[in-house]
């Protein structure tokens, strides 16, 4: 039956940001909403250059619920879609119950129509999870007039999206009740806190993971010892000296608690059966080259990270991104030119010294990495004003050019 196209929808678009984790999330305890074995911190980084953008229309003419990813139509019952969609629903009757004047009670049994779209590449070890259901909660959220704590909901979508919520540094306290009230994520900082913190996603690999995360974690919890270890013996320490580092602005403890994060989660993933392997060969020579980088200079100027996928996240202050930027350019020299090389924040040129070239000593590995993404600390997710940003037409279907 054709939908009556009639009516005008109610339109909102939002856009969302993605957050790297400098301690990790790995495993749930309770995979049907979605509760983590340990807590875990990230850095959300800046839309300007990465960032899930997301609308979604609801009209009281729409058939049924339907939701386009990427310029393609994907199935709106998937188990996690259908959690974040019912918990706005509810929050939105409850407020309506609760006498709220800012509800519109006929608004609540319309269909939506959801449009969503990545500036970067999705499943990559990018987190695109974490900023696509950020992004589809606070959307949803708008739309129905729901307000206050969003991060639970995100959860149940995806466990690090609860931290996309926020700007800045934000934790994600794993709570203790079953029914998962008090897993919700906080800020630590917001990211004015850091200006001189600078990030940069350096991109091996835009291909999709060949373990997603959510079968990895699973694997991991039945099989690994040390997962376990990790969970009840390390992260919590971890995540005091991590807020700390963070407070104080330390980027040598922030630095080498990142560095120590990443490879205690690429080792779970090594100590599970069969084992899970997320780094490749780029990879392991980017975690060469830092370390022999800072140790050039005997002291810790950069630091990665790497989540579930071979692309390093590496962190550093500002006054050294343009050395390490060339240095990685000259070790891992690219097909493209530095234009395409480099993208978001631009970078100013540098000199690299025959001296620090040959205390690096490394073989050349052409075109190990793509492109560059250079970034910073970003706010959480956000409305969009403008009309003609939407990705829905006025009739709350997908524009043509997707």
């Amino acid at each position: 039956m054709p939908e009556d196209r009639t009516e005008q929808p109610h339109i909102v678009t939002c856009t969302a940001p993605v957050n790297i984790a400098v301690i990790k999330y790995w495993g749930k305890r309770n995979e049907d909403i979605i509760l983590p074995i340990n807590s875990s911190l990230s850095v959300t980084l800046h839309q300007d250059q990465l960032k899930t953008t997301t609308t979604v229309a609801t009209s009281r003419s729409f058939q049924e619920d339907r939701i386009w990813l990427n310029g393609k139509e994907e199935d709106i019952t998937h188990p996690r879609l259908q959690s974040c969609l019912r918990e706005i629903r509810r929050l939105a009757r409850k407020r309506r119950n609760d006498g709220d004047s800012g509800v519109d009670s006929a608004s609540l049994s319309h269909k939506v129509h959801i449009c969503s779209v990545n500036n970067f590449p999705t499943a990559a070890g990018l987190a695109s999870s974490a900023a696509g259901f950020a992004c589809l909660v606070y959307s949803l959220a708008r739309v129905f007039g729901v307000e206050g704590e969003l991060s639970g909901i995100a959860r149940q979508g995806s466990g690090s999206a609860c931290r996309s919520m926020y700007g800045g540094f934000v934790q994600w306290i794993m709570g203790n009740k079953e029914d998962g009230k008090d897993s919700l994520a906080q800020q630590v900082e917001p990211e004015t806190h850091w200006p001189e913190l600078r990030i940069l996603v350096l991109v091996a690999s835009a291909e999709r993971k060949p373990v997603g995360s959510t079968s990895g974690m699973q694997t991991s919890v039945k099989t690994s010892c040390l997962l376990k270890h990790r969970a009840e013996s390390v992260v919590p320490g971890r995540m005091v000296e991590m807020t700390e580092a963070i407070r104080k602005k330390d980027f040598a403890a922030f630095a080498e608690l990142t560095m120590k994060d990443s490879n205690q989660f690429h080792a779970t993933c090594l100590d599970t059966y069969p084992p899970i392997f997320y780094l490749n060969h780029v990879s392991q020579q980017i975690i060469s080259l830092v370390h022999r980088y800072n140790k050039h200079y005997g002291e810790t100027r950069v630091a990665y990270t790497f989540d579930a996928g071979p692309n390093a996240v590496i962190f550093t202050l500002q006054q050294h991104v343009p050395e390490f930027v060339h240095m990685v350019q000259f070790f891992f020299p690219p097909e493209t030119n530095e234009a395409d090389f480099i993208k978001g924040l631009p970078v100013n040129c540098a000199s690299l010294s025959e001296e620090l070239k040959q205390g690096i000593g490394l073989e050349p590995m052409p075109k190990g990495i793509n492109y560059i993404i250079s970034t910073k600390a970003g706010p959480g997710p956000r409305v969009v004003e403008d009309p003609t940003q939407h990705l829905l037409l006025s009739d709350g279907f997908p524009k043509k050019t997707m």
